[in-house]
């Protein structure tokens, strides 16, 4: 697997953890670091061994806790945008994952954090962590892709709020927006939930889990008719081999063993 500097990866049976690894920075995102994340996620794409990945930050204070700022010195009007691009592309592929991709946030998710957490498919928190869109005090805005998913997730209001405002939220207060599924007490019981979520995942049939995600991200897609998308997955997903099996082992009252095709 390949090596890389701001970025740990381990592979824990049939998952790859993901982790942000530069705590001195509070795992900042600078582009080398969203550049290994490209590298990262398209591993899980590639090797059909993994099944899902759990992305998260190194240490305790910080998921991530903004964009590396000292990179934005040199910032122009052109070089701004295909900066926002770049980052958009990246998350999206995260977005567009056909296995499961789950954020476990262990401290700050700021900015760019809060982006990378909102592309993930499901975000557990531990209480402690704190969220936010603070660009405006950088007279900039999310770039990444914030102001279009804070927006589907929590509503216009408050998203409006939060990213005008600047305003930190707790976790508790992300899970009451629908920002966060789950918020559990400790780090420990952060992983655990995390891998528990992604258990229970990847025993259904993996063909019908990509195209769950396929037709969710259709809503958010005006170019695309979601209900078309939805017929169309679900002719997919009967001429499946797991779909045999899903009604057999519902008829003969048994686990279905899914396998992919």
């Amino acid at each position: 697997m390949t090596k890389f500097d701001n970025l740990s990866l381990e592979r824990r049976g049939s998952f790859l953890y993901i982790i942000i690894n530069r705590p001195s920075k509070l795992n900042a995102l600078n582009h080398h670091t969203v550049e290994e994340i490209r590298e990262a996620i398209q591993v899980v794409y590639d090797e059909n061994s993994i099944k899902g990945a759990i992305l998260t930050g190194a240490g305790e204070k910080a998921f991530v806790a903004g964009a590396d700022i000292s990179e934005f010195t040199e910032l122009s009007e052109v070089s701004s945008r295909k900066f926002a691009e770049n980052g958009q592309e990246v998350f999206s592929m995260i977005e567009n994952c056909p296995k499961p991709v789950i954020a476990a946030i262990n401290g700050f998710a700021l900015g760019g954090g809060c982006e990378l957490a909102m592309a993930c498919h499901l975000r557990v928190a531990v209480r402690s962590a704190q969220f936010a869109q603070p660009e405006v005090n950088l007279g900039i805005i999310p770039g990444y892709g914030g102001t279009q998913r804070l927006t589907q997730l929590i509503g216009k209001g408050k998203a409006l709020e939060l990213m005008m405002t600047a305003d930190r939220i707790s976790a508790d207060e992300a899970r009451q927006l629908g920002l966060v599924n789950h918020v559990v007490e400790s780090h420990d019981e952060l992983l655990s939930k995390a891998e528990e979520l992604l258990s229970k995942i990847v025993l259904k049939a993996p063909i019908a889990i990509e195209m769950v995600i396929n037709c969710v991200n259709a809503v958010y897609n005006k170019e695309e008719d979601g209900f078309q998308t939805e017929a169309n997955s679900f002719s997919i997903c009967c001429k499946s081999d797991d779909f045999k099996e899903g009604v057999k082992a519902f008829l003969e009252k048994r686990p279905a063993r899914f396998q992919g095709k």
